[in-house]
């Protein structure tokens, strides 16, 4: 763990609402529990909203003119689609609205040791995206994953054009460790972000993770994590209906 000072806040809600991405991708979610998921995202003007695909259009809509971020995710959870499949949910997706995309690798090819194929996969997504002017963030699902394979991904993303490493979907094993993040900064060059996502539920997590150069947190618990911080700050909170169950 990294230590900090929590008496002396060295931060602003603004600065810890700009790390996270809500995430809204449980299965059993309904329309309104999007609509609730957007009204708190614009709230407390998180980065953004990641909403399962077939939702991307609706929340857009929601969300227009709030500031807030529409991202979504491709490949999901387990990253096992065909890359020309990925390549098509991507561009559906970025035609629908969103701006940000949270693919999966394919696990799979990566325990073979087919990194060719890997780099494509992470390729097919990347080029899409840039050709959008849209964002990209490689989900590695650390908990399959050895060191090795986490540094090369890291390598790979870099020469892929990805914008954010990300260590995990929320609906594998672990999370967000400090080892991972730790390795995840150190082997991905400097102009590839890092997001973490799994197990980020407190505000003193969340404090952990910024303070090991992590730029984005995929959770679920947003209205508890920046409510908490509104305590602490002395601000009022901005949300008070209990937060629907995203996942992370």
């Amino acid at each position: 763990m990294v230590p900090f000072d929590s008496s002396q806040p060295d931060w602003t809600l603004p600065d810890l609402a700009g790390l996270i991405d809500h995430a809204l991708l449980a299965p059993t979610l309904t329309a309104a529990d999007y609509d609730r998921g957007c009204d708190l995202a614009a709230a407390y003007q998180v980065a953004s909203v990641c909403v399962s695909p077939h939702k991307i259009a609706d929340v857009a809509r929601r969300l227009r003119g709030t500031g807030v971020k529409v991202g979504t995710v491709i490949g999901f959870p387990h990253g096992l689609h065909a890359s020309a499949i990925k390549a098509a949910e991507a561009r559906t997706a970025l035609a629908d609205g969103a701006v940000e995309l949270d693919m999966v690798v394919n696990v799979s090819r990566i325990k073979t040791g087919d990194w060719d194929y890997v780099s494509r996969d992470i390729a097919a997504v990347t080029a899409a995206a840039r050709e959008a002017g849209a964002k990209t963030k490689v989900i590695f699902e650390t908990g399959h994953l050895t060191d090795p394979e986490k540094i090369k991904l890291c390598e790979l993303c870099g020469v892929a054009g990805a914008d954010w490493v990300k260590t995990s979907t929320g609906f594998g094993p672990g999370g967000a460790t400090d080892h991972d993040l730790n390795l995840m900064r150190q082997h991905a060059p400097p102009g590839v972000q890092v997001k973490a996502s799994g197990g980020i539920k407190t505000l003193d997590r969340l404090l952990e993770v910024r303070a090991l150069g992590v730029t984005r947190a995929g959770m679920s618990g947003t209205a508890a994590v920046l409510g908490e911080a509104c305590d602490r700050l002395g601000l009022p909170r901005r949300w008070s209906e209990p937060a629907t169950d995203g996942a992370y």
